[in-house]
């Protein structure tokens, strides 16, 4: 079952995204003793990252941090220090201030100057995680672009097609080549969070809640059901339209 929740602006939306994955955290601990989420990169979750980790706010003392394992969706193939990584970003805004033991933090070696030995080390850690099945992870946080990608799943790009496969690299973008989790890994997470905010994420967002289609956001239907779309007014100016 999808599910639309929309705010105001991007701290809105940042804010409804902190009780969501709080609680999702919060459950999994409680049910299974740990949690495992992957954290997506953009803007919205750096917004997203401040107020779980706000001594002041709700979360950074609810949540049993050190039963928390952290994975990101993707990486751009860049230095941990490098300001287009994704790790830097999650590390800065949320886990250099709360308190993840470091060997619960899974980032992708994203230096590795061959991105196809790196997503086989990166599905060989997840096969670890997960023995004998899917990588159940507790919850996958997903940015959304204009073009309706998801993590470095890009429309027409190969590891779109991956059905075995956990992790994929991918071709350059914007100058990088790419590593990120493929849809099985993401399919066969127990929940799934799709963050977007902005008048150019709206065409994508209502194609996202439109349902199937041949666009990355449209094939991300999780196993158990739950995906949740988190938008602030602009973005979701074209889902609201949608049947």
């Amino acid at each position: 079952m999808s599910r639309l929740l929309v705010a105001a602006d991007p701290p809105g939306a940042a804010t409804l995204a902190a009780e969501e994955v709080g609680r999702r955290l919060q459950g999994a601990v409680a049910c299974r003793g740990r949690a495992v989420v992957a954290l997506a990169g953009g803007a919205t979750p750096r917004l997203l990252h401040g107020r779980l980790a706000d001594p002041a706010g709700r979360w950074a003392a609810a949540i049993d941090w050190s039963r928390v394992h952290v994975l990101l969706g993707d990486e751009r193939c860049v230095p941990p220090d490098h300001p287009d990584s994704n790790y830097r970003m999650a590390r800065e805004s949320l886990l250099d201030r709360v308190p993840i033991p470091r060997r619960q933090v899974h980032r992708w070696l994203a230096e590795d100057p061959e991105p196809a030995r790196e997503a086989a080390r990166m599905d060989g850690l997840l096969r670890a995680l997960f023995p004998g099945g899917p990588p159940r992870l507790d919850l996958v946080l997903l940015g959304l672009g204009p073009d309706g990608h998801v993590a470095s799943l890009f429309p027409g790009g190969a590891a779109l097609e991956a059905t075995s496969a956990w992790a994929a690299a991918t071709p350059p973008r914007a100058g990088h080549a790419r590593l990120t989790l493929t849809i099985p890994a993401i399919q066969a997470a127990r929940s799934v969070l799709l963050l977007a905010s902005g008048r150019e994420k709206a065409w994508a967002a209502g194609e996202a809640w439109r349902g199937a289609g041949p666009l990355p956001v449209q094939r991300i239907r999780p196993a158990s059901g739950e995906l949740t779309l988190v938008l602030d007014a602009a973005a979701a100016a074209a889902a609201r339209r949608v049947p």
